[in-house]
């Protein structure tokens, strides 16, 4: 019993640690302006600090709907720990900041907590994103496509160190595709 109070306090003094450290940094800073219609449709997750379902996610592809509310209505696919395991999806409805030119979401998994969501950086094209927190616990690069040029992804990971995340965390997702990608991309 004394191991698992020693233990218990260990993780408490860590997480207490962190999100401090992540209190004493500057918040995360969104884009500038994110077009909405533009940035709809199927994100490759290409590496992620995960959450803790995503730890093990093969193939994750994260898609975006424009609802007529102005609402986005998410869906995060993936296989959970190889490429042949069973699809499994979560569903989540973003919710654009007001005054934030659509750079930052509440994303809503279970009501009524409100995840952030800050677009923190978008290339000019829409075709490959970092999706960030100012608690720096958790971070998404992800693309329009299943891979991207090894130049491209060390750029990507030199913003994330840049914004305070620990490289050392982030976790590549095995993604693999056929030529033709049929049903399991997109969330369709």
């Amino acid at each position: 019993m004394r191991f698992s109070s020693t233990l218990l306090f260990s993780c408490v003094l860590a997480l207490t640690s962190v999100t401090a450290m992540a209190a004493d940094m500057a918040p995360i800073k969104p884009v500038d302006k994110v077009d909405l219609q533009r940035f709809m449709g199927p994100w490759y997750v290409i590496a992620s600090i995960p959450s803790a379902l995503e730890k093990k996610a093969f193939n994750a592809v994260e898609t975006y709907t424009l609802a007529p509310n102005g609402h986005i209505d998410t869906v995060f696919r993936y296989r959970n720990s190889a490429f042949t395991n069973p699809i499994k999806t979560i569903k989540s409805t973003g919710f654009v900041t007001p005054n934030t030119h659509n750079a930052v979401w509440g994303v809503q998994i279970v009501w009524p907590i409100k995840a952030q969501y800050v677009i923190a950086y978008l290339d000019d094209n829409y075709s490959e994103t970092i999706i960030a927190r100012d608690k720096r616990d958790y971070v998404w690069i992800m693309a329009r496509t299943p891979t991207i040029p090894q130049a491209d992804y060390d750029a990507m990971v030199a913003r994330v160190t840049a914004m305070g995340y620990k490289v050392s965390d982030i976790r590549k997702v095995p993604q693999e595709w056929p030529e033709v990608v049929g049903s399991d991309a997109g969330g369709h």
